[in-house]
């Protein structure tokens, strides 16, 4: 598979192009750049400043976001083709409030768009901006949709132990 079609084939599977027409998946593709992670390798980590504007997409292997909790790694997310990362850094939030550290469990090749080069589409193509941006979006709601059907079950299965939360 070329560079090209990976990158294509990573825009489908993500929530980022379900609004978009091909031909704007395509001018999206052309602003995407690709870098490829080996196994174990570091991807983000907490106040990483690298990648600070760059949202991340997998296109393929195996990637894992973890948080530190009460002094363990936690797993977040096992990432899967076309899920994102580097969200808040890539819509302008502030890099030193991200706690998740992200790794690559295997080779991985991963996506980077770069807002400055995303925002250039702002004044000729507005729309693409705006479906791209409803797709985060949608991707964000579906991590707190997930962590939040965690949380239920945790509570849920230690209320049925007995235990006190």
């Amino acid at each position: 598979m070329t560079t090209d079609e990976i990158i294509l084939q990573a825009l489908r599977n993500s929530t980022l192009s379900e609004e978009l027409r091909d031909s704007e998946v395509e001018l999206l593709a052309s602003l995407i750049t690709v870098r490829d992670y080996k196994a174990g390798e570091l991807i983000l980590k907490p106040g990483d400043s690298e990648l600070k504007d760059t949202l991340l997409i997998l296109g393929s292997g195996d990637v894992e976001a973890t948080a530190t909790a009460s002094g363990e790694q936690v797993t977040l997310h096992l990432l899967q083709p076309g899920d994102l990362a580097g969200i808040i850094g890539f819509v302008g939030g502030n890099v030193m409030q991200i706690s998740a550290t992200v790794v690559a469990k295997s080779d991985s090749r991963l996506l980077l768009l770069d807002r400055a080069r995303f925002e250039s589409l702002l004044n000729a193509n507005p729309a693409i901006v705006y479906y791209v941006m409803r797709g985060i979006v949608r991707n964000v709601h579906g991590i707190v949709r997930r962590m939040n059907m965690q949380s239920v079950e945790m509570k849920n299965y230690v209320f049925k132990q007995g235990g006190r939360y």
